[in-house]
């Protein structure tokens, strides 16, 4: 099991400051996923900003959320 989402800051250009709570921080390039599905809606730079925390993941407004092993593995570690 990955560590798990603390805290989540949206960036500019469809990223992710993601805060692990392992201590861990990575950065999640959202654009790849901004075609499929329930995830075109966050195009609409008002809606991606909705992100929060969610059950050790991340979730929008619009009820869009990605698996917490997914935000892990995808995401850059700094």
């Amino acid at each position: 099991m990955n560590p798990r989402v603390a805290n989540v800051k949206p960036e500019q250009n469809y990223t992710l400051h993601l805060w692990f709570k392992n201590g861990e921080e990575g950065v999640l390039d959202m654009k790849p996923y901004l075609d499929r599905g329930i995830f075109r809606d966050l195009r609409d730079e008002a809606m991606f900003n909705t992100v929060r925390p969610f059950l050790g993941t991340i979730q929008w407004a619009n009820e869009a959320d990605l698996c917490p092993d997914t935000v892990y593995l995808d995401s850059v570690k700094i």
